[in-house]
């Protein structure tokens, strides 16, 4: 076990969001479920790319809320295309400059690695643009950005 691992509090879903979660991911999957009362499990691990999340069923006394999110790095468009669309499905709420809420509460950042290129880069005027032009988006767009980044 790690000495840190991210626990996630919800009410009674935390096995239907661990199995989305797990899905989401290539490679990832349930590692553990913990019994709880009436059989249903009180809580479920899963596991991206060897860190451990447990998604746990608390009750209503807290919920998620964007203080506390995930970012995920993606390899280029089509992965932030495909992890948006199934983030924001079924009641996720999209927000800006890559960040969105799903249908469970949980808040996440979807950003392309290139935007780490574009944003960073020693020539300050063109990663000015590139920035400018993220903070006007919800959903990173990398060929917008590039344009930006290009002055077109």
């Amino acid at each position: 076990m790690r000495k840190v691992t991210t626990f996630l509090w919800f009410n009674d879903q935390a096995v239907e969001a661990a199995n989305f979660y797990a899905s989401l991911f290539k490679g990832a999957a349930i590692v553990d479920t913990m019994p709880g009362a009436g059989g249903k499990p009180m809580s479920a691990t899963f596991q991206v790319d060897g860190q451990e999340f447990i998604c746990f069923n608390g009750g209503p006394h807290h919920k998620l809320n964007p203080a506390v999110s995930l970012f995920i790095d993606c390899e280029d468009q089509a992965e932030v295309d495909r992890l948006w669309a199934r983030l924001t499905a079924d009641g996720g709420v999209p927000s800006v400059c890559g960040w969105l809420t799903d249908k469970y509460g949980l808040s996440w950042q979807v950003i392309p690695r290139k935007l780490k290129e574009l944003i960073f880069n020693p020539d300050r005027e063109r990663a000015n643009r590139a920035m400018h032009a993220m903070l006007q988006m919800q959903k990173i767009d990398v060929a917008a950005l590039e344009a930006a980044f290009e002055g077109r």
